[in-house]
């Protein structure tokens, strides 16, 4: 779940960091790809609210299928109904697979992690979060050494994890 946001300060600097966090997450993935005997694989998935039943959801897949298709008028209909249904964020997975074994990694939430202190993908974010401005320099820009270094480290963590 991605984590809660309440000011626009925090906002800007995670719009500023998450593209480049995802980059080296990725790149720091392939590198223990490559020495481990993990192979992974990357898949687009949608995220649903946790309470959504399996029947909302083929509502509003149907829904949004139909838009594709739909009339200015058809489509002000489909919009108005799916104002009122949870909808779905996009995620991005690495299904990691080693003989018998596959364990699905969330690449956000690893982002997520990279760009905010104490974030856990376990724990309910009730409270705002809080970003990890040591990955910005004193000019305000990304702080790429650090980046790396933070994001090398908890991909190691990640994989040293799936060795236990």
């Amino acid at each position: 779940m991605p984590p809660k946001i309440n000011n626009s300060v925090t906002w800007q600097q995670a719009e500023m960091l998450m593209q480049p966090a995802f980059i080296r997450v990725v790149d720091n993935i392939r590198k223990q790809l490559d020495v481990s005997p993990w192979t992974g694989s990357y898949h687009d998935v949608l995220i649903w609210p946790a309470s959504t039943s399996d029947e909302t959801k083929a509502t509003v897949t149907q829904l949004l299928q139909e838009m594709e298709s739909a009339t200015l008028e058809q489509a002000d209909e489909i919009r108005k109904a799916l104002s009122s249904l949870p909808m779905p964020h996009p995620g991005y997975h690495l299904r990691l697979q080693r003989q018998e074994q596959q364990v699905t990694i969330d690449l956000w939430d690893l982002c997520y992690q990279v760009c905010f202190l104490n974030y856990s993908p376990d724990v309910p974010n009730t409270e705002s979060a809080e970003i990890d401005t040591s990955l910005i320099d004193e000019t305000g820009e990304v702080d790429w050494l650090r980046l790396e270094a933070k994001t090398k480290d908890l991909v190691e963590q990640v994989f040293a994890s799936l060795a236990e």
